[in-house]
């Protein structure tokens, strides 16, 4: 009897309540949508028997092979071309002496605080037909044509601009890795600064590289904004649309759809398993047992010393100029931005505050006047209200993917080495089997009806429901990244901690809240951060869920293009370049407390403190004061 009360405590039962939670939102939100995508693809009749195989014989006969050929081509030439600028960068920046390369590091990372939709409207601004560039091309050649910034090469050049994010944080951490006296051997006997990078330090970066060339493999597979905004038919852009369509406009688009996305997903669990086995090889370098720190190389060859600064400014100049145009164009006023032209007398906020009325010749040469045409992105109630949609559900999906990492890392922990936590782990990393296409097309078909019983018998696609849809859908697509990382943080945690907080009579949850957490905090405050960040202007998902309560910020910024080309908000197009200056404040801000003074350790944040003093008290005169006395 008293083994049955010590075996059936409370922090038991909440344990056996966890995991029936957990097994509830698993099977009901990750593995049953899901699983219903791929029976609804052999569910069509002819007439009216049952034809499993006629949406696949459709797939072959019709043009839908060619959405995925287009997306494979874009995956395929995006792996050549983003790595040869990616790792092109990181050793312009960390490997080679190249002068000014901290402010080429600098304008290298900008593609961190702004992505997405974001990116592509920098792009279009310069490049598209009315863009800076484009006009500038125009003057000087007739004959130009303007509608060249469109199709494959568009969206190619863009993505690949776009997706060297990956190589400056990964690649470079790798590089940085690297122990100097291997380079310094191979340098004493006889080897030039080429040979060097090619036979030793590029044979350490392998692993990385190959992660590095998975996940852009899949980013071009799985490509949405790019596509859809630059005109190029690939598989996201299609699945949305088919998604959005009725069987009154095309024959069985739903299951259309699915196939798309289950091929996608096939794609993606094929890359995945690859990468899994090519790491478990395992990839191991011999060092010295003093490791040195990598020191530049100088190029002694004064030709090509040369041409790597110009190749190294002139990549700097593609990444900054979108920004910096993005920027000084929104403060500028209506007619400036339209004749893309600077003039420091249509200096302006209006495309960040405040509202004006917009007065024009009609046909009849009289004045017209529009009340309100012109707004600021604090002042147009479109536009706030998506920035306060997004900001809403990016915040709380974010929390709870911490929430819910946290808890099942405690019980992964407690329980290592059994079976039931590996199943727990495995099914938090089941997002990443499938695209985000997929398990979002999979949330917005199954959940709208309202024949699922286990929320309700409520139709969540339907209404203000659909806001509940987005977080649950943001919430699941960021489980993988926030287990990997809170996971690593556990490790940090001495387990003499918690034998000597149980020996103090504490109970788990008090262990976990007063010992375990304060230790894991700041991680879980960077993931937290870095999951907010990436949500608050997705677009992928935002495409999936549109609906008239589910317009989040991304979409009001591609809609901001169609309402300047039919003139519903004159200052559109300034309102979109103030959009991107404030996700590059927002990005940049939440990025800076993550690896600026979030990385920082205790000395390094009591001397910054110190500093800061300092410069307050020679400001305040305090310290003459103190001479004085």
């Amino acid at each position: 009897m008293n083994g049955d009360k010590r075996r059936f405590t409370p922090e038991l039962v909440l344990r056996i309540l966890l995991l029936i939670l957990f097994a509830y939102f698993f099977l009901g939100f990750m593995l049953v949508p899901c699983l219903n995508t791929l029976t609804s693809i052999f569910n069509e009749k002819t007439g009216g028997v049952r034809d499993p195989l006629k949406v696949i014989r459709f797939f072959m006969a019709g043009s839908m092979p060619r959405f995925v050929w287009n997306s494979l081509k874009l995956a395929i030439c995006l792996v050549i071309t983003v790595n040869v600028v990616g790792i092109s960068l990181v050793l312009l920046t960390e490997y080679f002496d190249i002068k000014g390369a901290k402010i080429l590091r600098m304008g290298y990372m900008t593609t961190m605080i702004y992505s997405g939709v974001a990116l592509v409207t920098g792009y279009m601004f310069l490049y598209a037909g009315d863009g800076m560039i484009t006009t500038l091309l125009k003057n000087a050649f007739p004959n130009f044509n303007p509608n060249w910034f469109s199709g494959f090469n568009a969206v190619l050049f863009t993505m690949t601009f776009a997706c060297t994010s990956n190589h400056m944080l990964f690649l470079r951490n790798a590089i940085r890795g690297i122990d100097y006296n291997t380079v310094e051997a191979a340098r004493n006997m006889g080897a030039n600064p080429f040979k060097v990078l090619w036979k030793v330090v590029l044979p350490t970066l392998i692993p990385t590289l190959f992660s590095l060339t998975v996940m852009t493999f899949i980013t071009g597979l799985c490509a949405m904004s790019a596509p859809t905004l630059l005109g190029y038919d690939s598989i996201n852009p299609e699945i949305v649309r088919l998604a959005g369509s009725t069987t009154a406009d095309e024959s069985f688009p739903q299951a259309r759809a699915a196939l798309l996305s289950i091929i996608l997903a096939l794609f993606t669990i094929v890359l995945l398993t690859v990468l899994s086995a090519y790491e478990r090889k395992g990839h191991y370098l011999s060092v010295s047992k003093t490791k040195a720190k990598l020191q530049k190389q100088k190029i002694n060859n004064p030709v090509a010393n040369v041409i790597a600064h110009i190749y190294a400014y002139i990549l700097f100049v593609i990444y900054m100029t979108p920004v910096v145009m993005i920027i000084v164009f929104s403060f500028q006023n209506y007619t400036a931005i339209k004749a893309r032209r600077l003039d420091l007398h249509d200096w302006t906020l209006i495309n960040f505050f405040g509202t004006a009325d917009y007065t024009y010749l009609n046909d009849r040469g009289r004045e017209k006047t529009v009340v309100g045409a012109i707004s600021g992105v604090f002042s147009n109630e479109k536009t706030l209200g998506g920035i306060k949609l997004s900001f809403i559900l990016s915040a709380v999906a974010a929390a709870l993917a911490c929430i819910i990492v946290i808890v099942a890392c405690n019980y992964i922990f407690k329980k290592k080495g059994k079976k039931m936590s590996a199943v727990v782990e495995y099914a938090l990393l089941f997002p990443w089997l499938l695209p985000t296409i997929l398990i979002c097309y999979s949330y917005r078909t199954f959940f709208n009806s309202d024949a699922v019983w286990y929320v309700g018998n409520q139709n969540l696609y339907f209404g203000q429901n659909v806001r509940l849809l987005i977080i649950l859908a943001y919430t699941v697509v960021k489980l993988p990244f926030s287990l990997r990382m809170i996971k690593a943080s556990f490790y940090a945690i001495d387990e003499e901690l918690e034998d000597a907080a149980r020996n103090l009579g504490s109970s788990g949850l008090r262990t976990f809240l007063q010992v375990k957490l304060p230790i894991i905090l700041p991680s879980v405050l960077a993931v937290f951060a870095l999951n907010f960040n990436a949500l608050f202007t997705e677009y992928d998902m935002s495409a999936t869920f549109q609906s008239p309560n589910g317009i989040t910020y991304a979409m009001v910024i591609q809609g901001m293009l169609a309402d300047a080309s039919r003139g519903a908000n004159m200052n559109a197009l300034g309102r979109r370049c103030a959009s991107t200056v404030f996700i590059m404040i927002v990005s940049g801000l939440i990025l800076y407390l993550v690896y600026g003074v979030g990385s920082r350790d205790l000395g390094e944040r009591l001397e910054a403190k110190k500093r800061w003093r300092d410069r307050f008290d020679r400001l305040t005169g305090k310290r003459k004061k103190a001479l004085k006395a």
